[in-house]
């Protein structure tokens, strides 16, 4: 009944990486393609339609950049008073621009994420305030409908889904979606989930809290995941893994990605690709497999981030043609 635009975003196929990978089958889901630039889209306008419907006025958030942003969107939409809460210093420029420019309230915490988490939690339970982020099981109803796309997209279910790891919502709504539709009988084989932390950020793979967790993906910079046991079961129940990624690899598959593919994802984002190539590395053979790299975000979202990219070639000329021809000779 009411939208801005989310889903359907794109299923673009590998013209270069799979076939170095010797991946048969290598696709991006492009969830930057939603309406503030993120997969969050998908299930905020769900948590925040069920907000109204309940009769609140004001939401609440506590957020790394995307949550803030896609709160503030659908809040500014739906005439919400709208509350982001997040960790100071450790969320990208353009997304606390968004939160900005939708007129979001903004409270800074010098803390993390995780406590800015326990900080909102604690006042949707002393005040008439919803509270949207992934812990509301709304969100991962709407985010499981990403896997339906897939479906319709491919006609089937792929055989590996990579996807990044940050609070853990998005693995969860995924595998929920792809079992929903094994349920109902639309696939015949459910994707094995492979989820990637942050190396400085992988409490699930370290099997215990991170207390300060550092990551360039501030997206997933998370420590104590709200949807960790979920995670978990989907790992399991699909016979996935979630391991770790460094920031220099994810860094190698941002930059990959960009220039092989022509896809511009946030750091966090790049964190599927770069388990894909570490899986790649390790022996793990991927052909006649279709695998699907599940990009969450843009990557106007950290342009800081773009912006300490070297560039392949920048140099100044005068602005006469012959100078601009002797541009292009240079090999």
């Amino acid at each position: 009944m009411v939208t801005l635009g989310e889903g359907d975003t794109p299923l673009v196929r590998s013209r270069a990486i799979g076939e170095t990978l010797g991946c048969s089958e290598l696709f991006f889901k492009l969830e930057g393609c939603n309406p503030t630039g993120s997969f969050k889209d998908r299930g905020m306008v769900v948590a925040v339609a069920k907000a109204v419907e309940a009769g609140g006025t004001g939401i609440v958030c506590a957020s790394t950049g995307n949550t803030s942003a896609s709160a503030a969107a659908y809040g500014a939409y739906f005439g919400l008073t709208t509350t982001v809460v997040v960790p100071k210093g450790q969320v990208a420029r353009g997304k606390l621009t968004q939160a900005i420019a939708f007129g979001a309230r903004i409270i800074l915490v010098d803390g993390g994420f995780d406590q800015a988490l326990e900080l909102v939690r604690g006042i949707t339970e002393r005040h008439p305030i919803a509270l949207v982020n992934s812990v509301n099981p709304d969100r991962i109803q709407g985010q499981k409908t990403a896997a339906f796309e897939i479906i319709e997209e491919l006609g089937e279910a792929p055989d590996y889904v990579f996807i990044p790891v940050g609070n853990a919502g998005n693995i969860s709504a995924y595998w929920l979606g792809f079992s929903e539709a094994f349920g109902m009988e639309w696939i015949s084989s459910r994707p094995k989930m492979m989820g990637f932390q942050a190396e400085g950020a992988a409490p699930i793979v370290r099997g215990e809290v991170v207390e300060d967790p550092r990551s360039v993906a501030s997206a997933i910079q998370v420590g104590n995941p709200a949807s960790w046991e979920s995670a978990l079961r989907a790992k399991d129940e699909s016979g996935g893994a979630i391991d770790a990624v460094s920031d220099e690899e994810i860094l190698e598959a941002y930059r990959l990605m960009a220039r092989k593919e022509g896809i511009f994802c946030e750091p966090a984002s790049a964190a599927a690709l770069a388990g894909l190539l570490k899986r790649a590395r390790e022996g793990f053979s991927f052909r006649g497999k279709k695998v699907v790299c599940i990009v969450t975000g843009s990557g106007l979202k950290d342009p800081d981030q773009a912006a300490e990219n070297e560039p392949t070639f920048m140099e100044e000329y005068p602005p006469e043609l012959s100078a601009i021809e002797r541009a292009f000779a240079v090999d």
